[in-house]
């Protein structure tokens, strides 16, 4: 055996790996989260909002990270609308627009239709110019933002009417994949005017180590990939009874599959340690 194992043929381990994320995608296993602090956290902010706050969303990433941030996205959209929040919806990603659109759809116009574009939410669509954008309307919104992504000016909009900038928001949510996202929202907003703004967001994995040094003071609430996107949407879900709307589950969902995954990488990993050290015992016993 531990021959047969120490001379494995790789294209079984990349049967394993496959055999490991397929089966719990067609079997839909999922598993129970536990919440973490940041998750908590970034569900208490929302949460302690009073119905008819003003909410920025910035959704800064592309079909490319949809996996990792979309269910976030989609619940970060469906907590806002439960709350009763007017929703302003923006991008610095030229395909952001189409992520906002998405959420839209899939949550506004499926769950809330009593909603009204104008007076509950309203897509301002993508400004280029990464953070010089934020630079501008921390201060100036409509310097930018003469019009929504539709073509409406913006002062013949209800709800932009006495919004002059970031700091009208009561809170800032960004959805981030990387340059521009969170970091800069976080330097160029949050930092010169820490007592003005405030921000949540949710970020890819990798980028998430990046804005650890932010917390809790400049970015009191982080989600790190799918993973906090599932721990936010068993939040939500318990706060809203969502437990059976699949929509509102992906992020549990797509944990399923990652999690037996890492399982198996992991007993890889001992599994090679184990084979390792054998072979140096016996080659300081010979």
């Amino acid at each position: 055996m531990y021959e047969f194992i120490k001379n494995i043929d790789r294209r079984w381990i990349f049967l394993l790996m496959f055999l490991s994320v397929s089966i719990p995608i067609l079997l839909q296993l999922q598993f129970p989260e536990k919440a973490t602090d940041l998750a908590y956290s970034t569900f208490d902010i929302i949460e302690s909002l009073e119905p008819g706050s003003n909410v920025l969303l910035s959704f800064d990433f592309d079909p490319a990270s949809e996996g990792e941030l979309g269910p976030m996205a989609t619940t970060f959209s469906y907590h806002c609308a439960a709350k009763g929040l007017k929703m302003y919806y923006m991008a610095l990603w030229p395909v952001g627009p189409q992520m906002i659109d998405d959420r839209i759809d899939m949550v506004i116009h499926s769950d809330f239709p009593d909603m009204v574009y104008g007076e509950d939410y309203v897509n301002l669509g993508f400004k280029s110019g990464n953070e010089g954008v934020i630079k501008v309307i921390v201060t100036d919104f409509r310097e930018l933002y003469t019009t929504d992504a539709y073509g409406t000016a913006f002062d013949d909009i209800p709800m932009c009417q006495d919004i002059y900038s970031v700091q009208d928001m009561d809170l800032v949510i960004n959805v981030s994949a990387g340059y521009a996202g969170t970091k800069e929202w976080v330097q160029y907003a949050v930092t010169p005017f820490p007592d003005k703004i405030k921000m949540v967001a949710g970020c890819t994995g990798v980028q998430a180590p990046l804005l650890y040094p932010y917390i809790p003071d400049q970015l009191p609430g982080l989600l790190g990939a799918i993973k906090g996107a599932a721990e936010y949407e068993m939040l939500v879900g318990e706060r809203y009874g969502l437990q059976d709307q699949p929509k509102y589950l992906e992020g549990i969902r797509r944990m399923g599959p990652q999690l037996v995954a890492h399982l198996l990488m992991i007993f890889l990993i001992i599994v090679g340690n184990v084979i390792f050290f054998m072979d140096k015992k016996k080659e300081g016993q010979s």
